[in-house]
């Protein structure tokens, strides 16, 4: 990507260096961390996932972040987080404009770089759980160092590949806004787990394409995109997909469990985002055979 020169967002809390002490109840930290892991395999967003057993007493208290020894970032790490503050202006000057035409005022979010761990809104979590977006607090969370676990697991590798994914969870913070998210979340708290499954998978392939828009109307703003910068966020996406996961995880797939998409759909709609830019196009209204 062609970023020299490009802003870097003010919206970033750096909470690298903090260590959190979180204390779990009965049944707490340690189960929601295994739901946590599972929705890792299946590609991303854990935020939302986990504020429903937060409410129901999941974890008795969290302690507030506190100081750990403090020690100087490698080069790598400081270019991983210059980068994303500049993907997060990217999109906070490409979503402000997007919303503007539709009527209605951007609210951007805040970007929480960690390490380690972090308490949010939706609860404490790790960073083995990679990044994720809570509406609770309208803030996403990233370790830094799962870019470098996108290289070395996955092979997924490449800056827009590392860029999809902070707009990918820009994308659920979109979905807030336009009131998709909460809308699906009550609908999914009131039918089955296999229904409410489907449900996650528009979620997930609506933030890709959402991710895509970004991309689209970014490149036509700043020309950002470089040859080969799409196929590697559409490998990625590939790379993600519940079915490639679960297959390299434990050799089957259960499709009843898909709560983020086939690599085949994941690829689609980001491809589909970069290529049209279109918001009046919806995960949600189109059939389900056509996803």
């Amino acid at each position: 990507m062609r970023l020299n020169g490009r802003r870097e967002s003010n919206n970033v809390e750096d909470r690298r260096g903090l260590s959190s002490g979180a204390k779990a109840g009965i049944g707490g930290l340690g189960g929601i961390i295994v739901i946590l892991l599972m929705t890792f395999l299946s590609g991303g967003n854990i935020g939302d996932a986990v504020v429903n057993i937060l409410q129901n007493g999941g974890i008795e208290s969290l302690q507030e972040e506190q100081p750990a020894d403090q020690r100087a970032f490698t080069k790598e790490e400081e270019e991983l987080a210059t980068f994303s503050r500049q993907i997060l202006a990217g999109t906070e000057d490409v979503w402000t404009e997007v919303f503007r035409q539709m009527g209605r005022q951007y609210q951007p979010p805040t970007l929480v770089l960690f390490t380690n761990r972090v308490n949010s809104a939706c609860g404490s979590a790790s960073a083995a759980v990679g990044p994720f977006y809570c509406s609770g607090d309208q803030k996403l969370y990233i370790d830094l160092s799962f870019f470098t676990q996108m290289k070395q697991q996955l092979g997924a590798d490449g800056d827009f590949s590392y860029a999809y994914v902070i707009a990918h969870e820009v994308g659920h913070h979109v979905e807030y806004l336009l009131g998709t998210l909460g809308a699906a979340h009550q609908q999914m708290s009131q039918i089955s787990k296999t229904e409410a499954n489907k449900i996650s998978v528009r979620l997930e392939l609506l933030a890709d394409y959402y991710a895509g828009v970004w991309a689209h109307y970014d490149d036509a703003k700043y020309q950002s995109l470089e040859p080969g910068d799409i196929e590697e966020a559409i490998d990625c996406a590939q790379k993600i997909g519940d079915n490639y996961l679960q297959k390299k995880a434990q050799g089957y797939v259960q499709p009843e469990s898909f709560t983020h998409g086939t690599s085949a759909q994941r690829m689609k709609w980001l491809k589909l985002g970069i290529d049209k830019g279109d918001m009046r196009i919806s995960t949600f209204n189109i059939s389900e055979e056509n996803l």
